[in-house]
């Protein structure tokens, strides 16, 4: 204890306060590095949270005691990566996230026993209102949703009952395309009872109008996507096609389809004379017979059994036939109707680049296609797309350079252990900041505890040379006047190397007079501290 607290007094009051602030900030360099590096690895537990599902997330992960972080001020949760499966399936467990809207779990927890009517379809409405909702952000591209609908109900005595309608609002990254707009309207009007999707008006959160609402027919806008949905899937198909031929990238397609909206509806009648059947016959016969009376017209003749002339009389006979026979003759109606969307014609446009190949000297040369080449190229689009001369489709194939060549350097994948080493984004900055922690700690220890070490070994060696130099004769026969040092600036080439009598040789004097120069503050301190303690 002794030399410790004669160390301590040695090294005096400011630089052992620099040890211990030196000492303090390694510590805690030190202590946050290893904290740093100890901290497990946080990943994405959920994103786009509302403030509710966000809330009830932080209370169950503070029950559970996991550690948790919070960015984008409460939507984006983070938890340690090896945990996030396991949370993710126990808050499923416990209906988290519930979406920012209340589903069909309004229900869940209700008494409908002493629940009136009233309020049984104010939650349904709710409920229907909100899983709605939950379903719309399922789609790409759209990042919340809300949807309001109107059920009215139908008064009594009315023939006609109001049509329901709906009103949506959503958030979006990016803009929609048509055919989601399409499909979000008919999502909804199906899952609603009644409801038409032409009463389904839909707006982005700029207050862009996506779909009106009004009561227009919404397939007079299906025509052009009609179309362009099928140019461009034989487009893609036509690509895919030659680009296996010439190569990724060395083929570009053009297509065009005339189509035909117009809806025809055609009725003919045919009938066969030869297919005929008897569907009814009558029969008329007729007889009758006159005599001639000379004209006269007597009472006599008009009496039955009246007394008649026996002589001999003309007499008229008539008789007639009629026939009657009605025929079914065989008749067929046909009616057809031709709905919109026929294809009148087809024309495609397909250039192709050359075939490049490398010399002697390394370099690419260009080489045009045969025309037995294009010629098979144009045989394959036109089987790809269905080709129909009467239709009057057209299929070109042209063999042109391209202005950009095709790069020649592979692109290699990784193979064998190295292809193991599939690391992702987080696990090489992981990586990254280990690396620099580490490199900090290695200038610390250089730059900074290294020269302090050899600062205090160096502050002991001094005093010790000075200490065996100024304990031989010579020094026990010089005096100095008190407060003075006994070694000046010049001691080095003071000191008469050869009046020393072999106590101390020439080797350690000149050490000893450079650790002085080296270090003056250090040897006046010791030899100040020499001078001061009592003679014994």
């Amino acid at each position: 204890m002794q030399g410790l607290a004669d160390f301590l007094k040695s090294i005096g009051a400011a630089r052992f306060g620099a040890m211990i602030a030196v000492t303090a900030a390694l510590i805690g360099f030190f202590a946050f590095v290893i904290m740093r590096v100890t901290t497990p690895q946080m990943t994405t537990l959920f994103t786009d949270l509302s403030v509710e599902d966000s809330s009830g997330i932080i209370k169950d992960l503070e029950r559970q005691g996991i550690q948790f972080e919070i960015r984008n001020e409460g939507s984006i949760i983070m938890v340690p990566k090896d945990k996030v499966t396991r949370l993710r399936m126990k808050l499923a467990e416990g209906g988290l996230p519930k979406g920012g809207g209340v589903g069909y779990e309004v229900f869940d927890k209700s008494d409908a026993l002493g629940t009136t009517s009233f309020v049984q379809n104010i939650n349904h409405l709710r409920a229907l209102e909100g899983e709605l909702a939950r379903t719309i952000r399922a789609i790409d591209r759209i990042q919340a949703a809300r949807v309001h609908l109107v059920l009215p109900e139908r008064p009594l005595f009315a023939r006609e009952a109001p049509e329901p309608s709906a009103s949506i609002v959503v958030r979006v990254r990016g803009a929609l395309e048509a055919q989601q707009i399409r499909a979000i309207r008919h999502l909804v009007a199906s899952a609603v009872n009644g409801l038409k999707p032409q009463r389904v008006s839909i707006v982005d959160e700029a207050g862009q109008l996506l779909a009106d609402g009004a009561a227009t027919d919404p397939e007079q806008a299906v025509g052009d996507e009609r179309r362009i949905s099928f140019e461009k899937r034989i487009r893609k198909q036509v690509e895919d096609i030659v680009s296996s031929v010439v190569g990724s990238g060395r083929a570009r397609v053009q297509l065009s389809a005339d189509f035909d909206f117009n809806k025809i509806t055609q009725t003919s009648d045919k009938f066969d004379p030869e297919g005929r059947v008897l569907r009814s016959s009558q029969t008329r016969e007729e007889q009758s017979m006159t005599a001639d009376n000379n004209g006269q017209v007597t009472v006599n003749n008009e009496l039955p059994g009246n007394q008649q002339n026996s002589g001999a009389t003309a007499k008229d006979q008539s008789k007639k036939s009629e026939e009657t026979n009605n025929y079914e003759i065989s008749r067929t109606t046909k009616t057809e109707v031709t709905e919109a969307g026929r294809v009148n014609r087809i024309s495609v446009a397909v250039l192709v680049d050359g075939i490049y190949a490398k010399n002697d000297k390394g370099e690419l040369v260009y080489t045009d296609r045969t025309k037995e080449q294009l010629d098979r190229i144009a045989t394959l689009v036109r089987s790809a797309i269905g080709f129909d001369q009467k239709r009057g489709d057209q299929v070109e194939v042209v063999n042109l350079r391209f202005a950009d060549a095709p790069s020649t350097a592979p692109i290699s994948e990784p193979s064998g252990f190295l292809g193991m080493l599939q690391f992702t984004k987080d696990d090489v900055m992981y990586f990254v900041e280990l690396g620099v922690m580490m490199l900090l700690g290695l200038i610390v220890l250089f730059l900074v505890i290294r020269p302090l070490v050899k600062r205090i070994l160096a502050s002991d060696e001094v005093a010790a040379a000075i200490s065996g130099v100024l304990s031989g004769p010579a020094a026990s026969e010089e005096t100095a006047p008190a407060g003075q040092a006994l070694l000046p600036s010049g001691a080095a080439s003071a000191i008469d190397v050869a009046t020393v009598q072999g106590q101390v040789h020439a080797q350690s004097v000149h050490r000893v007079g450079e650790l002085a120069e080296r270090n003056p503050n250090e040897t006046v301190a010791i030899i100040r501290q020499w001078l001061t303690e009592p003679t014994k």
